[in-house]
């Protein structure tokens, strides 16, 4: 199922387009689709490093690196 979005755009940007003919619908869908899942990726990001800031389990890399190079 699909709905409707409007939007205004400057009439010298229209104008351009008309003289370019593609298929704009598609293309500016496509945007949307792929600017939504951007959106979407960093909010998940953002609640994945605020979990992470509340675990509170800072280590020294350099003490790890260490380790590992003994064994």
């Amino acid at each position: 199922m699909s709905s409707t979005y409007t939007i205004r755009i400057p009439r010298d940007l229209k104008e351009k387009m008309e003289k370019n003919p593609q298929q704009w619908s598609l293309e500016i869908r496509n945007f949307l689709e792929e600017r939504v899942k951007q959106v979407e990726l960093m909010k998940t990001l953002q609640q994945i490093e605020s979990r992470a800031e509340k675990r509170n389990t800072k280590s020294d890399s350099t003490l790890l690196i260490r380790e590992d190079r003994e064994r």
